[in-house]
């Protein structure tokens, strides 16, 4: 009796081991396929490429902000000439939604007295104008300029990862003493348009963008701007939360003339934003 006992303990155990075994192979197959899976997905097109993708690994990629859903902050912006706009500024990553509350603009829409509201809610582009809805068309065609801007800003270093954008590896370059690896960026046109055209400065040592040229089609200013670029760490992003720019060249030289300066203050993540918040 004890011999069959001990026979069906060792049966048992044996069918408990070979399942186990057979488990464990099944989950190394799926890790095994992911990883390769992956490592598909990741064929770059050229160093650029891989440059660019290794920044966005740097400071949380899109995926990592969708996972944190929506985003609020303070936006001052001002020019040389201390014309201020003071907004703060609401978005849900899904969907690219977007909201600005004005208490100052005098930027934007100046010929407006008293806080104005724009907003986005994945159809249309709305305005209102001290808790009135405005249909003016001219202002409203700078508000579809505005949101989504506003919005590209904020998410440009995760979506220069986009399908539809293009990547050229130009060169090496110090500047002040720090290495740059120098990439061209440029973006598919569906309509003919012309496009925007970008050059960024990814920092040799850190992977970051400490600045880049930048131009802006839809105003037909072709000739580059220079953006330079200060981070901060909001809930493990890197965040290029204080920004300047002005004039420059290809070759991201400037005048002395002064800064246009842009500035993200009081950053917070996953505020629990509804499609609701984004209606007017």
């Amino acid at each position: 009796m004890k011999v069959k006992l001990s026979l069906l303990a060792i049966s048992i155990f044996t069918l408990i081991s070979c399942k186990e075994e057979k488990q464990n192979k099944m989950e190394e197959t799926e890790v095994s396929e992911t990883v390769a899976t992956e490592e598909k997905s990741l064929e770059f097109e050229n160093k650029g490429h891989e440059l660019v993708y290794n920044m966005t690994q740097k400071i949380g990629d899109y995926n990592k902000l969708l996972e944190k859903k929506d985003v609020v902050f303070n936006y001052t912006y001002q020019t040389p000439d201390n014309k201020t706009n003071v907004s703060t500024e609401k978005y849900m990553f899904d969907g690219e939604l977007s909201y600005g509350h004005y208490t100052q603009h005098e930027r934007t829409m100046p010929n407006l007295e008293g806080e104005i509201e724009q907003g986005y809610d994945g159809k249309e582009y709305w305005l209102k104008h001290n808790g009135e809805i405005v249909t003016d068309t001219v202002a409203l065609k700078k508000v579809a300029f505005n949101r989504p801007t506003n919005f590209y800003w904020f998410t440009m270093m995760q979506k220069l990862m986009d399908p539809s954008v293009n990547y050229e590896y130009l060169k090496e370059q110090t500047i002040d003493s720090t290495a740059y690896d120098v990439v061209k960026i440029s973006f598919d046109s569906e309509d003919g348009r012309p496009r925007d055209i970008y050059q960024v400065y990814i920092n040799k040592d850190t992977q970051l963008i400490d600045q880049f040229l930048f131009t802006v089609a839809d105003y037909k200013k072709m000739t580059p701007s220079l953006m330079q670029l200060e981070y901060v760490e909001v809930d493990g992003f890197l965040i290029p939360s204080k920004r300047r720019y002005k004039n420059s060249n290809w070759e991201a030289e400037v005048t002395d003339k002064p800064w246009v300066h842009a500035n993200w203050t009081d950053i917070k993540f996953d505020n629990g934003f509804t499609k609701a918040d984004f209606q007017k």
